[in-house]
């Protein structure tokens, strides 16, 4: 079945303002904005959080039927499905990981991990074996899933929040992570070694529209076949493909790929091709497919032009994000520059006891 599958979360059970969560705490009102999602491996579960504080598990085949509705004690900024589809880990703005079951999809999360600053992003190694979790304050942690008061490493050396974090799935030993300090890193993350940095600023820094741009990834996609990463950064209108070397353990930069619009979201298919999805209604789909080296544009394919179309006839779901601002502003450290703060104090000083001299 091809039919279109819609979801209206503002139809979705509501819990009572004031009602006491699990954390014992009331619930304050929030939008039907979708936080985070996620599929499962194999495509057989999809799980949402929306800025109401819910928990939303669909199953997806033979079709698309919504399993439960269950309320998180926080807004949530991350979760993953576990390999054996038994859990969704739900990371939240506290700097908590709960495990919610898959299996009793109306039993309530547990609590399973906790980080003393906000949680950017969430991750799992491929045999379930690890949970790697990044948070606010430029960590990563590396815990054993069944045990995570158990800390195996941290991968230490971002010097900004880190924005998204990605075991690579035919690189099992590997962690690709993105910060707001403009770098892509590589880790070794059993041992929490960082193995490659890449500056994307020396890379993108010829398109840099001011001189203190930063290169914040929002998007990370990994494809197997021939190792690409493509990637998408806050608030800038470029698409940026790089292909691992494995043995090398390195990133290579090898092509951009300019938007007219601002890139929301991109994913590659399995077969390869790179779709990217951007904030303009008329085109709201663009795919592109590796040819010779180079990723040129696909127009003619029938999968896109019917998506297109699915995506214009309900673009009202999208509308209230056409010209957000950025996700990621708000996250930086403050600098301040002390000296400057001094003067100013004492100018202020010295002016108010010419005033009482007067």
């Amino acid at each position: 079945d091809e039919s279109l599958f819609v979801y209206d979360c503002s139809s979705a059970e509501k819990q009572p303002l004031g009602e006491k969560g699990q954390d014992g705490k009331g619930t304050d009102k929030g939008s039907d904005d979708i936080l985070a999602f996620a599929f499962s491996p194999s495509g057989g579960y999809f799980a949402l959080t929306d800025d109401n504080k819910r928990l939303i598990l669909f199953q997806t085949k033979p079709s698309w039927e919504c399993l439960s509705v269950r309320f998180v004690n926080r807004r949530c900024t991350s979760l993953v499905i576990t390999a054996a589809e038994d859990k969704i880990f739900v990371a939240d703005k506290s700097g908590d990981v709960y495990s919610y079951s898959i299996t009793e999809p109306k039993a309530d999360g547990k609590l399973e991990l906790g980080h003393v600053s906000l949680l950017m992003d969430v991750a799992l190694s491929a045999d379930d074996q690890y949970i790697l979790t990044a948070d606010r304050d430029e960590k990563i942690r590396v815990s054993l899933t069944k045990a995570p008061y158990s800390i195996v490493s941290y991968c230490m050396g971002h010097r900004e929040f880190v924005s998204k974090i990605l075991v690579i799935p035919n690189c099992p030993d590997l962690l690709l992570s993105a910060s707001g300090d403009s770098t892509l890193r590589l880790w070794q993350y059993k041992s929490g070694e960082e193995v490659h940095c890449c500056q994307l600023s020396t890379i993108c820094g010829p398109q840099a529209t001011k001189p203190d741009q930063k290169y914040t990834v929002s998007r990370i996609t990994y494809c197997c076949q021939g190792g690409y990463v493509a990637i998408l950064c806050d608030s800038i209108p470029t698409v940026y493909i790089f292909q691992l070397d494995a043995s090398a353990q390195q990133l290579l930069y090898k092509q951009q790929i300019s938007l007219k619009h601002k890139g929301w979201d991109l994913a590659f298919e399995e077969m390869g091709d790179l779709w990217i999805l951007q904030e303009d209604k008329e085109a709201p789909l663009l795919m592109y497919r590796a040819c010779d080296g180079q990723w040129k544009a696909v127009t003619d394919d029938k999968g896109l032009q019917k998506m297109s179309k699915y995506i214009q006839d309900n673009w009202t779901v999208f509308e209230g994000f056409v010209g957000a601002g950025s996700c990621y502003s708000h996250l930086y450290k403050a600098s301040f520059d002390n000296m400057d703060e001094y003067l100013q104090r004492k100018e202020k000083k010295l002016q108010q006891q010419k005033k009482k001299k007067q």
